[in-house]
């Protein structure tokens, strides 16, 4: 997702109900229509920066009102991405629009849970959706949206020690602030993503999470020119555009690494999650044959997909009869790259491969979805085929003599997990300045037990 580092415009109070007026008067919208859209670029923010393979557990608390509304919506689309949604929405309205919305979510098995029904510490969650005020709401909130802010407000403090604790999302102000002023208690919900709606309220200066989107594709030419809105322009087809920069971690130092490079692998990841970088697994797999000389058809590389990384190695899936599956079964030597752009970070992996348990490639052949199990069914990597259609329609042939809900596709015997078990992995860190740090993790037994040495 691209950002903006130009001048943004911010608005008023009266600003911001000014622009809405306008918004559904002489510019034709209705209120069901904005709220659509404003929830869909919600929900792409959202999937922008925490995937649903690492955040998958969203609860969405809705308001009374029209940013209640935008949460439902926000909700809907959740579901349909991959992410498992459920609602609370303690004050519903008889409304036809907002009852229309609740009707479309209890369609799709979306479960609404009660206030009395919350646990007590929203622990069970990945992400929780601040869907309660918006920009037109004034005073203290009252019950029960006062307990539940108070403990939105208290996740950073409680979960400060806990290596991935619940993230908060805010729609368009974080619920409690003041819409111009910002949090003037310094006490207030503190989100780590807000999206701003239509234009980013006064408030949004004070925000100071790692993730600041503006949605809502609506503003029409006319209102920006009327309120000299200086606005970020929307990249390609998205419904949502970053406001500044995405979050560098900071610098590498070497003494603050992990002394296990797993540790520090998986602190990496984790960032790259953090930061919205797209398909954080993706990694260049490079093998060779026995001789492994640089010659044409001896030595080759690809992208491939990380599945799982622990104490036994880097895991990943393939077809064996491919020609990587080939070259590891005659050379097992071989080498990962992992490439983060957004932070300027990459590590190399070393090592060699062998295949992990036919239990194993199992499990990982059973968590793919049904239209992915097809593919490695028929494929036969690395051949020539006759051409598209004659792998359409074998995966069509698949997919009758295996029908949906009656029979699960076998796996193919041809098909399953490989594991690279590290002699030295590399973490690599680019700076502004040109002076790179690079810090090498070598494999080494001492005494019969494997530790690992770390040189710059």
């Amino acid at each position: 997702m691209e950002s903006s580092e130009s001048i943004i415009s911010y608005l008023t109070q009266e600003e911001a109900g000014e622009i809405d007026e306008l918004l559904m008067g002489p510019v034709g919208f209705s209120l069901d229509q904005l709220m659509e859209l404003a929830g869909l670029s919600v929900a792409s923010a959202i999937a922008e920066v925490y995937r649903s393979n690492e955040y998958n557990h969203v609860l969405v608390i809705c308001g009374p009102g029209n940013n209640g509304g935008d949460g439902l919506v926000a909700a809907r689309h959740l579901h349909h991405f991959g992410y498992k949604s459920c609602i609370c929405y303690p004050k519903q309205t008889s409304k036809p629009i907002y009852a229309r919305l609740v009707t479309q979510l209890e369609s799709m098995s979306v479960p609404f849970l009660s206030i009395e029904n919350l646990p007590q510490e929203l622990s069970n969650f990945d992400i929780l959706v601040d869907a309660i005020f918006g920009f037109s709401f004034k005073g203290n909130p009252r019950p029960p949206f006062d307990d539940v802010i108070r403990k939105l407000v208290s996740l950073k403090d409680h979960y400060q020690e806990h290596p991935k604790s619940p993230v908060v999302v805010s729609i368009d102000i974080p619920s409690g602030w003041h819409v111009e002023d910002g949090d003037t208690s310094g006490e207030g919900i503190k989100p780590d993503m807000l999206v701003s709606l239509t234009a980013p309220k006064l408030c949004a200066k004070k925000f100071c999470g790692p993730h600041h989107f503006l949605g809502g594709r609506f503003v029409p030419l006319s209102i920006m020119q009327k309120y000299k809105l200086q606005l970020p322009p929307y990249p390609g087809t998205c419904m949502c555009v970053r406001i500044g920069k995405a979050p560098i971690s900071p610098k590498f130092r070497e003494k603050t690494v992990e002394s296990d490079p797993f540790v520090q692998f998986q602190k990496w990841h984790d960032n790259a999650v953090e930061v919205g970088v797209k398909e954080p697994n993706t990694m260049a797999l490079s093998t060779a044959t026995k001789d492994g000389k640089p010659y044409v058809n001896s030595i080759s590389s690809r992208m491939v997909s990380l599945k799982k990384v622990d104490q036994g190695g880097f895991v990943w899936c393939s077809n064996y009869g491919s020609r990587k599956g080939r070259e590891i079964s005659e050379n097992p030597h071989a080498s990962l790259l992992f490439y983060w752009n957004a932070l300027n970070r990459q590590v190399r992996v070393e090592g060699f491969v062998q295949k992990v348990s036919e239990e194993e490639s199992e499990e990982y052949f059973c968590g793919r979805p049904r239209e992915i199990q097809i593919a490695p069914a028929v494929s036969k990597q690395s051949t020539v085929v006759l051409g598209r259609e004659v792998l359409i329609q074998q995966c069509k042939e698949l997919e009758e003599k295996y029908p949906q809900g009656s029979m699960m596709i076998p796996r193919p015997k041809h098909w399953g997990g490989y594991r690279l078990i590290p002699e030295a992995i590399e973490f690599w860190q680019g700076d502004e300045s040109s002076v790179q740090m690079r810090l090498r993790y070598y494999s080494q037994v001492t005494d019969g037990r494997k530790d690992w040495k770390i040189v710059q």
